[in-house]
């Protein structure tokens, strides 16, 4: 039997970890063949190859170079790169995951060469429009024809949006199949032991969004707030969160600047701290799986169910150290189990054999 194309899009960081775990439960399949097709959003070393390494992914089959720039050239650029590509090698099905915009680029080309697309982590949203990413989710969701969404409230949104029961397949939460993919390797990484920190006696901090980091004054503000905290903070460095952090000036002592860490370092390191303050949508879900309190410097955030079950807060700096002496006890959703991308091999096997 001649095998069924998948192509699995890819562009950032948090892509890599969504799209490690199904393609390796695809590779064992004797009726399909995945491909990995890296739009190069995410495209140096630090941002790319280290999560290929640590998540075991092979190189990609295709590389996009669509690189940075604005919103519209970067989807533009994928649009251009991937229309070519998909002229040559037609895929029977393309996986797009998460809210980044070579997702919404893929499934826009894709559609419009008559492809079937599957969106994985559908259905999420934060019900503000001022966010690239909700847009992204938006435009995605309206045109695919396939939705694996990681939790009820997911499904309620699709369902809302008019999207036909038939079409949406909850599986669980992808991040934490990539998790414990690779978890035995997480605790071998011992990355607090050689940064000499003391287990659950430090925060880990990362910040990377326009709204906390572009302004300066805003992003001083809270730097300095957190300065007060009675702990180590160690802050991993997004390459443009760095630019904005200098014109600060100094810093208060207790927060340690580090170098944006791999998948392995990263998760060795938040999975012994304290607690974890983030603008950043996927360390929601990895702490709630962690039972690790969680402070999320947003105003809303697409996955309330980390809010609702989890050990998440949305907080602003106003109120981030009074809520910081209440962490919460939650519990983990269900379906964050680990096999998230057996069910979506099972569904592959319904929808396409």
């Amino acid at each position: 039997m001649k095998k069924i194309k998948i192509h699995l899009i890819c562009a950032t960081r948090p892509n890599f970890m969504k799209i490690a775990p199904l393609y390796h439960a695809l590779k064992n399949e004797s009726w399909c063949e995945p491909a990995i097709i890296h739009t190069g959003q995410h495209y140096d070393y630090q941002m790319s190859q280290v999560f290929f390494n640590d998540l075991r992914l092979p190189n990609p089959d295709f590389h996009l170079s669509s690189g940075s720039g604005t919103h519209a050239e970067q989807t533009a650029s994928v649009m251009l790169a991937y229309e070519k590509l998909l002229h040559e090698y037609h895929p029977r099905l393309v996986v797009v995951v998460g809210d980044v915009n070579s997702t919404m680029a893929a499934t826009i080309v894709a559609k419009k060469l008559h492809v079937p697309v599957a969106h994985l982590e559908a259905g999420l949203r934060s019900f503000d429009r001022t966010m690239p990413e909700e847009i992204n989710r938006i435009v995605t969701d309206s045109i695919c024809d396939y939705y694996w969404t990681p939790s009820i409230d997911a499904d309620q949104n699709l369902l809302q949006e008019g999207i036909k029961p038939q079409q949406i397949k909850r599986v669980g939460n992808i991040m934490i199949d990539a998790y414990c993919m690779v978890q035995e390797k997480i605790s071998e990484h011992c990355t607090p032991e050689k940064l000499g920190l003391d287990y659950k006696n430090y925060a880990v901090l990362t910040l990377h969004r326009p709204l906390n980091v572009d302004d300066c004054e805003t992003f001083s503000k809270i730097i300095h707030e957190i300065g007060k905290i009675a702990l180590a903070v160690v802050f991993p460095v997004h390459p443009r969160t760095r630019k904005n952090l200098e014109a600060i000036g100094e810093l208060p002592t207790n927060i340690r600047l580090v170098e944006p860490m791999g998948y392995l370092e990263f998760m060795s390191l938040v999975s012994e701290s304290k607690y974890v303050i983030t603008d950043s949508g996927g360390l929601q879900e990895e702490t709630t799986y962690l039972q690790i309190p969680c402070f999320t410097l947003r105003e809303n955030t697409e996955r309330p169910i980390t809010i609702t079950m989890g050990t998440n807060q949305l907080v602003n700096i106003n109120n981030l150290l009074d809520n910081i002496q209440l962490p919460k006890i939650g519990k983990v959703p269900p379906l964050w189990d680990g096999n998230a991308s057996y069910r979506i091999v099972e569904h592959l096997r319904e929808i396409i054999l």
